[in-house]
């Protein structure tokens, strides 16, 4: 099992990184500063490391150089959301193995790390081959006692040359926020876990979602949602699973669920936080097991289904309450992605604006218009 190193002072963003290559069966670690990494540098074995270019007290070409003047050939791949040539150069001059921008494409991100580690290997036992031949000359020479002694002894680089650059269309906003969510975003799609989002009322939790599933591999399987705060808690049960005909008053013909309707791709169930306690027991036997019976039914419904969830509420602070189950929580949070309220990203604002300009003029035939200055300045002010 080969030990990644993550460098990186998000910690959000580093949580989603070290649990996706978990899941990869990586052995994987994070460091949120250049001091974290080099103290468990020196104290752990290192197979790989995937550094930010800017961290809070250096930035990853500084961690690069020290590696160098410790001759520590660890092969280093920089991410970073600011993807100039000119630092991207300065990386691969210094060592770097591979440069890769944000929004991390996932799969471009493996095969990065693939070519880095068989690189590496490739290094290390020419290294070993070389370190044994002169154990024939030179009896008493040290023997190599770790794979961190070995690389320090070779003095070839074990990345490949050049470095390739991914990039992403945003759409959604171009300030550091807007582009952060959708580094979790892009992170996280391609994988089969499970999401919850967070955020207040009116941030697009719905249209995050959507865009979860537009970016997996379930795209062109059905997206189901659900408001779980406007289903009457009778009916609850039967939303969520279906029922059969004659189950209750009311029950004249059989009833597809959300959750067989989903089946293949992805379910979101918004507003969780308002699931009644029955309903929460009901939920977490579908996560566990992906089976379980419509209303007045008896025979089991498997589904091959994602779930995404999101809430305007501090579920953690609901689960210390007894309000919400904790067993719920944690199969929900696999991967809790926040979004930021329009005022911590202001400088999105003018782009919506001609957005909303734009589609006005359209569906009322009329062209080029568009709002002054002083109507932009006072709903990039407003609170």
């Amino acid at each position: 099992m080969k030990s990644i190193l993550i460098v990186e002072d998000d910690i959000t963003y580093g949580m989603i990184l070290k649990t996706w290559l978990g899941k990869k069966g990586f052995l994987v670690s994070s460091a949120s500063s250049i001091a974290r990494a080099q103290k468990h540098i020196e104290a752990e074995t290192v197979d790989l490391i995937l550094s930010d270019l800017r961290l809070p007290d250096r930035d990853g070409i500084d961690l690069l150089k020290w590696l160098g003047e410790h001759s520590l050939h660890i092969p280093l791949i920089i991410m970073t959301g600011y993807a100039d040539i000119q630092s991207a150069v300065q990386a691969m001059k210094l060592g770097a193995c591979d440069y890769i921008a944000k929004p991390v494409n996932p799969d471009e991100l493996l095969k990065k790390m693939d070519e880095a580690l068989k690189s590496s290997s490739v290094a290390s036992e020419q290294t070993m081959r070389s370190t044994q031949t002169d154990h024939a000359f030179d009896p008493n020479r040290p023997s190599v006692s770790s794979k961190q002694t070995m690389r320090s002894e070779s003095n070839e680089n074990p990345c490949r040359k050049g470095a390739e650059n991914s990039s992403s269309d945003y759409l959604e906003g171009e300030s550091d926020a807007a582009r952060q969510l959708y580094n979790y975003v892009n992170l996280v799609s391609p994988t089969n876990m499970s999401v919850l989002i967070n955020g207040a009322s009116g941030t697009g939790k719905e249209y995050v979602a959507q865009r979860i599933h537009k970016l997996s591999r379930r795209a062109k399987q059905p997206f189901i949602a659900i408001d779980c705060g406007a289903i009457p808690k009778e009916l609850a049960a039967s939303e969520f699973f279906g029922h059969v005909k004659g189950s209750f008053t009311g029950a004249l013909t059989d009833k597809t669920g959300a959750f067989v309707a989903a089946n293949g791709g992805t379910i979101f169930l918004d507003e969780i936080g308002e699931l009644t306690p029955d309903l929460q027991v009901k939920l977490l036997r579908v996560l566990q097991e992906r089976t379980f019976e419509r209303v007045g039914g008896t025979e089991p419904v498997s589904v091959d289904i994602r779930v995404v969830a999101a809430t305007n509420k501090d579920l953690a602070k609901l689960v210390e309450e007894g309000k919400f189950r904790e067993d719920l929580f944690y199969r929900l949070n696999v991967v809790q992605i926040p979004i930021p309220p329009l005022r911590e990203r202001r400088e999105d604002i003018p782009l919506l604006v001609a957005h909303f300009a734009e589609k006005i003029s359209a569906e009322n035939a009329i062209n080029g218009k568009k709002f002054s200055q002083e109507a932009q300045n006072y709903l990039t002010g407003y609170e």
